[in-house]
């Protein structure tokens, strides 16, 4: 089976427009709707006015780095329809030149369909997290870019990359330390990044009102990490056990993150040595973005448009390289479907927070899967011309 070219050569990549376009009307309509830009705009406020950032007694309201504070004040100063306009837009453009980018690394031939088509399938599942703001979109743009970056050895645009990840969400510190295993010499260009990060709100306010905020914030990621009161409701690997009333102790569910952060590791170390270089960046980001989103106790329904956009191209290129099939039929049925879930509240309350982690689950494995056997096919291929 085969997508028509004709059809999905300019379709997918203009849905992935025109549905921006869309958001960008409805930021400049009513800026405070759907958002959580108003979050990002109460840390710039306290922050210029020195007061906390952090609230230790609520798991809501401001809950990222002092450095994401000073990085949204021009924003902030814009207003909050140009500045949120802006805003969007930043992040848009970084996840799509991620995108863009990784395409012309696998390179072959219909690279064009090849995005396009890969955004088609990933714009269910990444619109609400591009229509809400969230700093997920910039984060995953720039997680993304940093791992091409490093793997082709570039220490300028890793340590931008790195800079940008990690003010964008704390979180992006699982990408650096993958980073640092995959090319260990580029470990002092990460390191500096993460001190500039930290170094950067020094220069817009007093280092004891800062300190003191440091403080803080490492008290509120650690009451976040062990506190069970909280009304935060998890959408992990723990989601579907919880809901069948079988809940994962928490000693279980730290040995299974170490468990598969290890598991992880060796796969990404296994892909950059076997597979061809443009195909070995998007599986890396693939299983990092996996794990990212599945293994992260923080992790919540939007949080996987991390990887609908890797996963997208990865099944493209799928498609391409197999020529359609059953495997990239369901695959890219499920990945869609799985983002429309959303749409409709019924639907939405009946399969929340166990259903996107399974379905997520199934769909990486399957890709890891698919781009362990390519490079075991090419290493079988090899082995003859070598022996001969």
């Amino acid at each position: 089976m085969r997508i028509s070219k004709p059809v999905f050569d300019r379709l997918g990549l203009s849905l992935w427009i025109g549905a921006f376009a869309v958001v960008l009307g409805l930021v400049l309509w009513s800026p405070d709707a759907r958002t959580v830009l108003h979050a990002y705009r109460y840390g710039s406020v306290e922050f210029l006015a020195g007061r906390p950032l952090y609230d230790l007694e609520s798991e809501m309201g401001y809950l990222y780095a002092p450095a994401f504070a000073a990085l949204y004040i021009p924003f902030l100063n814009l207003g909050p329809h140009l500045g949120g306009l802006v805003w969007h837009a930043l992040g848009f453009a970084v996840l799509t030149l991620a995108a863009a980018r990784q395409v012309h690394k696998l390179g072959g031939q219909e690279q064009t369909w090849l995005l396009s088509f890969g955004l088609f399938l990933a714009l269910p599942m990444t619109l609400g997290a591009i229509r809400n703001g969230q700093a997920t979109i910039l984060l995953t743009g720039a997680c993304w870019l940093l791992s091409l970056s490093a793997l082709e050895g570039r220490r300028a645009e890793t340590f931008f990359w790195a800079s940008l990840a990690i003010t964008a969400k704390p979180t992006a510190i699982i990408m650096l330390l993958l980073v640092g295993a995959l090319r260990p010499r580029l470990i002092p260009v990460l390191v500096l990044a993460v001190l500039f990060v930290l170094a950067i709100p020094y220069a817009f306010a007093p280092a004891g009102y800062l300190n003191e905020q440091y403080g803080d914030f490492a008290r509120m990621l650690t009451s976040m990490a062990v506190d069970k009161t909280s009304h935060f409701v998890p959408t992990d690997f723990t989601a579907p056990f919880i809901e069948m009333g079988l809940p994962v102790p928490d000693s279980a569910a730290t040995a299974v993150r170490v468990v598969i952060g290890l598991l992880t590791l060796s796969i990404v170390l296994w892909f950059d040595r076997k597979l061809e270089q443009g195909a070995a960046g998007l599986a890396i980001f693939l299983a990092a973005a996996f794990y990212m989103c599945v293994f992260n106790p923080r992790v919540e329904p939007n949080t996987y448009a991390m990887i609908a956009v890797p996963a997208g191209l990865a099944i493209a290129l799928l498609w391409r390289e197999e020529k359609g099939g059953v495997l990239a039929c369901v695959l890219s049925m499920t990945l869609f479907l799985t983002g429309l879930t959303g749409v409709e509240r019924h639907m939405h309350d009946f399969l929340y927070p166990w259903f996107r982690p399974i379905t997520v689950t199934f769909i990486a494995c399957f890709l890891i899967w698919w781009f362990w056997a390519k490079a075991r096919q090419k290493l079988v291929n090899v082995e003859p011309v070598a022996h001969g």
